[in-house]
């Protein structure tokens, strides 16, 4: 349990600082030319396709990582 709660800290910490510099960045994550933005005259439909294939990409390189040790 110990470790959970720590490998969750860190990825609250990495999380936080992402924030922080987020507009140093020079792409924006929902802003990524493969996320589709469908605005209607009373709805607006959002499927951030290319933001969950990055973010997914890095979660699993990590975890990866996490495993070899």
């Amino acid at each position: 349990m110990g470790k959970v709660l720590i490998v969750a800290g860190l990825v609250m910490v990495l999380a936080g600082l992402l924030i922080l510099v987020g507009d140093k960045i020079p792409f924006k994550l929902g802003q990524l030319p493969g996320d589709f933005l469908w605005r209607g005259k009373n709805t607006t439909i959002y499927f951030p396709i290319a933001s969950c294939l990055i973010l997914s990409l890095v979660a699993s390189f990590l975890i990866w990582l996490i495993q070899r040790r």
